[in-house]
This record gives C-alpha cells, sequence and structure tokens, in this order.
C-alpha cells in the first residue's frame, strides 16, 4: 500500500513539473532557452479621451501622462534590444481590460503605466506600485483564463498533458504570479530609488495595492504616480517640458537596466546537450575571492522545505529570508561560466524565470558589479 501511495505521488510530482515548466511558455514568458532579440515593454498613458484623469490647478492628468509615457517610449526605442509598444499614442479613450490585453496577447515583458496623483491636502511626491494580494486573486483567474485557449486546439491532451482548471493547474499559476510580483518588485524599486534620489523629489515609497490595470497583466507589471497635480509646485513641475524630460529619462533608465538584466539571465543553447556542472567546493587557499554567483530558482511568501522533491531533483537547495519573501537559491561559484551552466540546467528543470544573482561578501550586488569587479 505504502509503495503504490509513493508511486503516486512521484507521478503527481512528474506531471506538476511538466506543468509548470509547459505554463510559462502559455503565460508568456520565454519557452525556449535561446536568447530573445528584442525584449517588449509595454507603456500605458494613464486616461485620455473624454477621461481627463484628475484636473488638479487645471492641470490635466491625461495629458502629462501621454507627454511623459511617449517620452520614455522614445528614450527606450534608441535600444535595438528593446520593442516599445504603447496602449495609447494620442488623446483617446481606451478601456483598462483592453490595456493589459495589449500586454497579455503580445505577450510583453514588461508593462508600465504611468499617472498623476491627487488629494484635498497639499499632498506632494511620487509612488511606485505593484498589485496588492487582494488583486493577486482576480490577475490569477485572468492567467487560467488566456491559458484555457488551448482547450480550443485538437489534441490538446497529448500537447500539453494540461487542464485548466484543475488543481494541479492553479498550484503551478500561484507560483508564477509570485515570481511576476517579485521581478515587479525589483523594477518598482528601480525606478523610484531613481526618481528620488537622482531628481529629489519627495519619496511616497513603494506599495502594493489593487489597481485594476495591474489587475488585467499576466507579466511583471507597474503603475508610477508622477507626483500631485492637487499639488500647485508639483503640478507646474509635472506640466513642464523639464519635468516630463527628466522623469522619463530615469523612469527609461531603469526600464533598460531591467532588461539588461533579464539578457544576462537568458543564456543560448546551442544543441539539447546540457553540460551539469556541480557547484564548486571550497578550494584550501590562504585566499578566497569575496564575489560569487547563485541561481536563484524561486522566490515565494510561502517557507517551502528545501528538500529535493520540492524542486524538481535539484539538491542542497538554499532558503534565504528576505523581509517577508524567501528566496531559494542553488549552487554556489566564484566562476561565472560555470554558473552559466548551472543556470542552463535549472532552467532545462522547468525554472525559465531562474536567474543569476551575484554577491560580495554575503551582500547581492548587480551581475554587472560582479564582472566588473573580477
Amino acid at each position: 500500500m505504502l509503495l503504490l501511495e509513493h508511486t503516486k505521488f512521484n507521478n503527481k510530482m512528474k506531471f506538476l513539473t511538466f506543468l509548470i515548466s509547459s505554463l510559462f511558455l502559455f503565460s508568456g514568458m520565454q519557452h525556449s532557452f535561446a536568447q530573445k532579440k528584442q525584449y517588449t515593454v509595454v507603456l500605458d498613458a494613464g486616461h485620455g479621451g473624454n477621461d481627463p484623469g484628475n484636473i488638479g490647478n487645471g492641470f490635466r492628468e491625461k495629458n502629462i501622462a501621454l507627454k511623459t509615457t511617449l517620452e520614455v517610449g522614445r528614450i527606450l526605442s534608441k535600444n535595438k534590444d528593446i520593442s516599445v509598444v504603447y496602449t495609447r499614442k494620442k488623446d483617446v479613450f481606451v478601456e483598462l481590460w483592453k490595456r493589459g490585453s495589449i500586454a497579455n496577447n503580445i505577450k510583453a515583458d514588461v508593462f508600465v503605466s504611468l499617472h498623476c496623483d491627487s488629494h484635498t491636502s497639499s499632498a506632494y511626491g511620487l509612488g511606485t506600485f505593484v498589485l496588492g494580494a487582494r488583486g493577486n486573486k482576480t490577475n490569477l483567474a485572468i492567467a487560467k483564463r488566456e491559458n484555457s485557449v488551448i482547450l480550443l486546439e485538437k489534441d490538446y491532451k497529448q500537447n500539453y498533458n494540461y487542464d485548466p482548471n484543475s488543481p494541479e493547474s492553479v498550484i503551478a499559476l500561484s507560483l508564477l504570479q509570485e515570481a511576476n510580483l517579485d521581478q515587479s518588485l525589483q523594477l518598482a524599486s528601480s525606478i523610484q530609488n531613481r526618481l528620488v534620489t537622482k531628481l529629489k523629489r519627495h519619496n511616497r515609497h513603494v506599495k502594493m495595492d489593487n489597481f485594476q490595470v495591474l489587475r488585467e497583466t499576466i507579466m511583471p507589471s507597474i503603475l508610477i504616480e508622477l507626483g500631485f497635480l492637487t499639488n500647485k509646485k508639483e503640478g507646474r513641475y509635472l506640466n513642464s517640458k523639464a519635468g516630463q524630460q527628466a522623469m522619463a529619462k530615469q523612469i527609461a533608465t531603469s526600464i533598460a537596466e531591467y532588461i539588461n538584466q533579464l539578457k544576462i539571465n537568458t543564456v543560448a543553447i546551442v544543441n539539447d546537450e546540457i553540460p551539469i556542472v556541480l557547484p564548486e567546493k571550497a578550494k584550501k587557499t590562504k585566499k578566497t575571492t569575496d564575489i560569487y554567483f547563485k541561481i536563484q530558482v524561486a522566490s515565494s511568501r510561502k517557507r517551502i522545505s528545501t528538500k529535493s522533491y520540492n524542486f524538481k531533483g535539484l539538491k542542497n537547495i538554499e532558503r534565504v529570508k528576505v523581509q517577508k519573501f524567501y528566496k531559494y537559491y542553488y549552487g554556489k561559484t566564484s566562476a561565472y561560466k560555470n554558473i552559466q551552466s548551472l543556470l542552463q540546467r535549472v532552467k532545462k528543470k522547468g525554472y525559465k524565470s531562474a536567474f543569476i544573482a551575484a554577491f560580495k561578501n554575503g551582500e547581492k550586488i548587480s551581475v554587472r558589479e560582479a564582472l566588473k569587479s573580477q
């Protein structure tokens, strides 16, 4: 009886492993290991047409959002690796669900929505938002809806071994949502920090909220409130060409850096033979490097046992708590070539969103900084 139950468990785990691997394709994430030629950024100018947004002090949110968005896109378009798509390029009204649908249909890599805030007080400053936990439930339903289209395909069971309504599918999509949240927070923090430090804007921090436009997307997505039009001084700055260009420059720089990080973590594979490189053993030398690399396999609010059966056979998984999240790392090596090989192995296991993380003296740093130091 125990042997039968163990066999059933293994079969379920194999099915879930295959399922998670397949779902990254359906949810807009890269399926092949070949490096992408272009990454798609969808820029969303809030409001428009018969929806002016807020009109504090006579300034119109829809116009400021559009001008700033177009400037962000103009800067990003200079990068040959980035394809920019707008939800609107002129003063027209676009339904909220359509904005997300545009990004979902083209399988965008990131979605950024620009707005201006208002308040009855003299509040000022900028804030960046990611989807809150309540909104994630709706977001998950949208992902299920997007994936359900495969039911229309002939022989979908043989092709995908996938049922959009099964409990296993819900688990897999939930993991994808948490990965998106982690990446959304990464981009949001970068943009918020740049705008605050470079432009000396008042910091209203990165927050989680239940914005409808964010609920409609199934990729890393953020919403930026550039400032308060109801504050006269801030409204004048946001309405000025100089202010719009300055903010657009910092936003575009952060998005480009985020895309560069995606490029670094996407390794081209010439053939299907994936070399398995075990984590380096520490060499017995007097001097040891203080810079090393790991593979971040997953990030979750849930505390998961690091047993290999929870990570598709990967052994020696390390769990690190960072604020409210648990980060799960695989491997450790000071050689960048070795960590690239490990990344290939991890991605072939089905962890398409896994990426290389760099550390110096135990503190996380950018991969670019690590390579420059080496």
